[in-house]
């Protein structure tokens, strides 16, 4: 329900024309959005004294107000209270249309300057920025791909991902926001980039880690095997005698920096004997004394 136009401009039912003039110009200087950027809470009060204002300004509007003929929005009041009365009922606000202060744009002074480069500027209004979320695999955030993203209109955007882009990055596409008014141009798109999880790579910096398990033949007698890089699988020496948690360096197949230089790939290996029980590696076992008196708690516990 809009509020009683005389208590919004702070003056009595019985004001002259001049007084509520004094009362509306002290507080649109106070409260005008020009004067107040990003203020929501100054704009609201603003556009109900702007709407206060476009109706008791008007004589004709304030007598027929002032009978019950019409209510605080402007809207004529229904003879019976039907729902349907309310459901047709308009809530203008003068700030929307710039008929609540139109009587300072002709007048000198810096405020009614400033109103005008307000109006101007609204009039020739820059586009607004558009915000998308784009999800993407891991390995095209480290070599980079082209994506598309289809727009709620059914159009699309096709968006680059520079290589070695991190999670949460914002991509700004120039241009590809809303349409401006008038001579402003249209707003950006802003991609904001959320890289998905990977099974097997995590990001540490500039340096990807992954955990590689091998056989205990290969971590005991060493040996040629293939690595999974985000740029396809390369072949890494493993030394004779690794243990689990031996991390070896893949230079250079991390992520990409500027200058053209990388990360590297931190290959951490584990362990892993057969799921099945081996008779043989058994009984080796049993009869390998230097086994038995090696103990890898040592010094650890």
């Amino acid at each position: 329900m809009a509020k009683n136009p005389y208590d919004v401009l702070g003056v009595s039912s019985s004001a002259s024309a001049a007084e509520i003039q004094k009362a509306y110009r002290k507080l649109a200087k106070k409260l005008h959005p020009d004067l107040n950027p990003g203020d929501k809470a100054a704009e609201e009060k603003f556009k109900e004294a702007a709407g206060a204002y476009d109706l008791l300004g008007d004589a004709d509007k304030r007598k027929r107000f002032d009978n019950g003929e019409i209510d605080a929005t402007g809207a004529e009041r229904p003879q019976h209270h039907f729902y349907r009365d309310y459901a047709d009922a308009g809530d203008p606000h003068a700030y929307t249309s710039g008929a609540g202060f139109a009587d300072f744009m002709d007048s000198e002074g810096a405020f009614a300057d400033l109103l005008r480069r307000g109006q101007r500027a609204r009039a020739n209004r820059r586009g607004e920025d558009l915000h998308y979320r784009l999800p993407i695999e891991f390995v095209e955030s480290i070599s980079g791909a082209t994506k598309r993203i289809t727009l709620p209109d059914g159009g699309t955007l096709e968006v680059k991902i520079p290589p070695g882009l991190v999670d949460g990055q914002v991509l700004r596409l120039k241009g590809k926001g809303a349409p401006g008014a008038g001579k402003g141009g249209p707003g950006d798109a802003l991609i904001e980039v959320e890289v998905m999880p990977d099974r097997r790579f995590t990001r540490d910096g500039d340096n990807i880690l992954l955990e590689l398990p091998i056989s205990l033949t290969e971590a005991v007698l060493g040996g040629q095997i293939r690595v999974p890089t985000p740029t396809g699988d390369v072949t890494m020496a493993v030394p004779k005698g690794s243990n689990t948690g031996t991390t070896l360096r893949l230079r250079g197949k991390g992520a990409p920096r500027r200058g053209g230089s990388a990360g590297d790939e931190l290959v951490k290996l584990m362990i892993v004997l057969p799921k099945s029980t081996d008779p043989e590696l058994e009984a080796f076992v049993e009869n390998w004394a230097k086994g038995k008196e090696f103990d890898p708690r040592e010094g650890t516990l």
